[in-house]
């Protein structure tokens, strides 16, 4: 078995990571980002997949990832993550059903509540004691889920008709537009400094320094790892203003 995560701010990267390390701590967990990538989902059986939701639907860069490997994913065994700063509906259902599709056998999945990491938005914002108790709340239910799961009982949450209809009805209908493309509302204001951290970590490539400015290719995947990273917040997304940083 190998994990498997696309991350942000660190929020799905630690759930994984703690999930895997319960069940088998020999397994690799790794970023769809990562070079070998596809080689471990070629090698392995079983994949523990963990990502963000937004508004109850898939990163871009993850949908593509799977859809421009169509073939890895075959009689696959696949438990899934989804994480989320609030509410997601079917957010992990809606990775099974892309998964079924490419012949994924889906074995359950989980949603987890993690420190909301859309920082330049005031909504769910909470201070850094509140957030390490979220954090331990959810060390403590994936601790639950592993021992489900290492007595053959996966957890179902997000894969139902009814929560499908939630994850429509709550956010999907609304916001699909926002997430059906890369986005190209990415600002990046004049307090930049073309320092080259957000360049250098963007999984999208995104981001270039020219004349010693950051900007962006119109190619943004949201998973708010720039706005969150910048020292001089000088970059926002949903909002205008940068409130309180974040990073597991």
């Amino acid at each position: 078995m190998i994990g498997l995560y696309f991350s942000g701010t660190g929020n799905s990267k630690f759930c994984i990571e703690h999930l895997v390390k319960q069940i088998d701590p020999s397994a690799k967990v790794i970023s769809i980002e990562d070079k070998n990538a596809i080689y471990e989902i070629i090698q392995s059986e079983c994949i523990y997949i963990s990502y963000p939701v937004q508004y109850s639907n898939i990163p871009k860069i993850l949908y593509d990832f799977i859809n421009d490997n169509p073939m890895i994913w075959k009689n696959k065994k696949i438990f899934i993550i989804a994480t989320m700063g609030l509410f997601s509906g079917d957010g992990s259902g809606m990775l099974a059903r892309l998964l079924k599709r490419h012949g994924a056998i889906i074995r359950g999945g989980i949603h987890i509540k993690m420190p909301d990491s859309i920082c330049d938005e005031k909504v769910l914002k909470h201070s850094n004691e509140v957030n390490q108790k979220i954090i331990q709340n959810a060390s403590t239910k994936i601790n639950e889920i592993a021992t489900q799961i290492k007595n053959n009982q996966y957890p179902q949450v997000g894969l139902s008709f009814g929560s499908r209809c939630l994850g429509l009805f709550g956010q999907r209908l609304y916001f699909q537009s926002k997430t059906k493309t890369y986005s190209d509302k990415l600002r990046i204001n004049r307090d930049c400094v073309g320092c080259g951290i957000c360049a250098n970590i963007c999984p999208m490539s995104n981001i270039e320094i020219v004349n010693h400015k950051a900007q962006q290719k119109q190619q943004c995947t949201m998973c708010y790892r720039c706005v969150n990273e910048c020292p001089k917040q000088a970059i926002t997304l949903l909002g205008k203003k940068v409130v309180q940083q974040y990073k597991i």
